[in-house]
């Protein structure tokens, strides 16, 4: 794969990586309510995702679910109602950024496996995901050249651009929340929560491309 290809992925996927999706919103939601380093655990998470997306589109379950309307939707509705369900929770809090603040703790006793394990889901059950890798990577793909490696190779670029977008969310939110009196804290946590709802329902909503 020759360097010029290998920016122009970079390129595109920083961009796609930017815009604000389910894991850059919990990255930021998490920076906010744990704090920077607890953060990043579920920075791993969909990290590890990255690679699970990638991967399974390279054995071919991206064309299984372009195919498939009965797990399309099967993944697209459990996807969608584990987006929901953060949403409320995130709704339903009763300030915790705020008394995490003031006893000087990360909001809640969430486990670092629990945080990178709900970044991971969300992405990992995203049908989406996989059909944009679907049409996505192969654009990227030399046909004459072995596809594992080159697929390998896109997984990393983009796993190292994930990471770091996420970080920077999750560090915005956690300096920006020190300067939120309380009721901005509670209004920061409801605002992630329905922004996690809109996902939900525009996930629910979708419908797969038909030629």
């Amino acid at each position: 794969m020759d360097i010029v290809t290998l920016l122009a992925f970079a390129v595109v996927s920083f961009v796609g990586i930017a815009t604000p999706g389910p894991t850059v919103l919990l990255a930021l939601t998490n920076g906010s309510r744990h704090g920077l380093r607890r953060a990043v655990a579920g920075m791993i998470g969909a990290v590890l995702s990255d690679f699970v997306l990638i991967g399974a589109v390279a054995i071919g379950l991206g064309a299984l679910l372009a195919a498939s309307e009965f797990w399309f939707s099967m993944l697209k509705w459990a996807g969608a109602a584990y987006l929901a369900f953060l949403g409320i929770m995130l709704l339903r809090s009763k300030g915790t950024i705020d008394a995490a603040l003031k006893s000087g703790a990360p909001a809640g006793a969430t486990s670092p496996f629990s945080i990178g394990l709900k970044s991971f889901m969300v992405a990992a059950t995203n049908p989406k995901g996989y059909l944009f890798f679907s049409a996505f990577l192969p654009q990227f793909i030399d046909p004459t050249l072995p596809q594992a490696t080159q697929y390998a190779l896109l997984a990393l670029v983009f796993a190292v651009l994930d990471f770091l977008i996420m970080f920077g969310y999750a560090f915005f939110g956690s300096q920006a929340v020190r300067f939120l009196k309380t009721s901005g804290a509670m209004w920061l946590e409801r605002a992630c929560g329905g922004a996690l709802l809109a996902l939900a329902g525009s996930l629910a909503l979708y419908r797969r491309a038909t030629v």
